[in-house]
């Protein structure tokens, strides 16, 4: 099964991600996935699943109460408006 395609309409953007792709040796694919993980990151604050279980590492927890720490983050969602 071929994998899905993004299709970037921006001449910008698109050529910011060749210019990259080729500086970094790396595909515009993975550019592109790199930069929305980054933006991402940067607008919800959310850190990457290797750097929360790095942080639990270092704070010496023998014992993870992972689903109390996930019901401490948990947000209600408030659903559309009527």
């Amino acid at each position: 099964m071929p994998e899905p395609q993004l299709s970037v309409r921006s001449a910008r953007a698109k050529e910011i991600a060749h210019r990259l792709a080729l500086r970094e040796k790396r595909s515009i694919a993975d550019i592109v996935e790199r930069a929305l993980e980054a933006y991402e990151f940067r607008e919800t604050g959310r850190e990457p699943a290797a750097v929360f279980y790095r942080r639990l590492a270092e704070q010496g927890a023998d014992d993870i109460h992972l689903e109390e720490i996930i019901q401490q983050n948990r947000k209600p969602n408030p659903g559309i408006d009527l």
